[in-house]
């Protein structure tokens, strides 16, 4: 995207592990210029953070003294600086109120911090979800939200707070059950999974049945290529299928009734966790867009804590 026609109210970005996402916004919140690039946290720590922002910056034309609110393991303790943990219960504009200054030499930068559940029995962290709830928590929402993804995170959101959540492994599991276990060679040469495919049903609905004998249906996917030369194709539907199914299994059993969830995703991965919940009957599912989600809510939480930034700073000058 070319450089903003007008100077941007603020800059906001998503930087994770592998990649960096970058959106020059107007006061409203709309987009006047963004970038991409895989410049995560191993290949930043290396060019510099700092020079890896100013970078992208430099090619829009954003002049200095724009400020910049970030989010990510770019908060983390092998981040650009670290952003430490508030603990649930929290409301989620607290987020931006306490969003951790960085030494910048060319406009203020603040990073969000994470939130942790320090819970004896189920203690849990995330970093970067809570900015797209806080999106969600502009808008008035209470209830449960679902952000699948490598680590799923299950949220009850209550009067715009984090009340709990609950962290899956899914995305985690597939990946390497896919590529190094025994049941990868069945899978080997699929590439995607087909949220139609009778497998991929098959799959959730044995997990919703019997969560417990996920192990076993687990080693059959090999015993199938082995014996009945299943398809690669329906092999990875089916982990995927399993995985998934035991996932809603395991929030019921956390979080209780599912249904009303708010599902947090953008494409395949949405498709997916749809085709699931209608599976196991989950009524009034809404949906949200991951990336307008945060987007918006690293709006919201500049919008918050830049102007609030501007008001001590003015009422000091006067």
């Amino acid at each position: 995207m070319q450089a903003p026609a007008q100077t941007p109210a603020h800059v906001v970005v998503d930087w994770g592990t592998s990649s960096f996402r970058l959106w020059a916004l107007d006061a409203e919140g709309q987009v006047l210029a963004e970038r991409r690039s895989p410049q995560g946290l191993a290949v930043s720590a290396a060019e510099g953070f700092e020079a890896v922002l100013e970078s992208h910056l430099a090619a829009l034309g954003v002049p200095a003294g724009v400020p910049v609110m970030m989010c990510g393991m770019v908060g983390s303790r092998s981040g650009w600086k670290e952003a430490a943990y508030l603990d649930a219960p929290v409301r989620l504009d607290r987020l931006a109120e306490l969003a951790t200054e960085v030494p910048a030499a060319r406009r203020p930068v603040r990073i969000l911090p994470g939130i942790a559940q320090r819970d004896v029995e189920h203690p849990d962290v995330m970093r970067g979800e809570e900015t797209q709830l806080l999106a969600l928590a502009s808008d008035g929402y209470d209830g449960l939200a679902c952000l699948p993804g490598t680590h799923s995170k299950w949220v009850r959101m209550e009067a715009g707070a984090v009340a709990g959540f609950a962290t899956f492994m899914t995305g985690e599991l597939f990946q390497l059950i896919r590529t190094a276990s025994v049941v990868a060679p069945a899978a080997e040469g699929s590439a995607v999974v087909d949220p139609g495919s009778p497998a991929f049903a098959g799959g959730v609905a044995d997990a919703l049945e019997a969560p417990a004998a996920i192990g076993n249906r687990l080693f059959e996917l090999r015993a199938g290529w082995l014996l009945a030369d299943a398809p690669a194709d329906d092999t990875l539907a089916r982990l995927s299928g399993l995985l998934i199914g035991l996932e809603i299994t395991g929030a019921y059993a956390r979080m209780g009734a599912l249904e009303g969830t708010v599902l947090v995703a953008s494409g395949a991965i949405a498709e997916l966790y749809g085709r699931a919940f209608a599976i196991a009957g989950l009524a009034g599912i809404g949906l949200c867009d991951a990336e307008t989600c945060v987007r918006d809510g690293l709006h919201e939480a500049a919008r918050i804590a830049f102007a609030s930034a501007s008001t001590s700073a003015g009422g000091g000058a006067r």
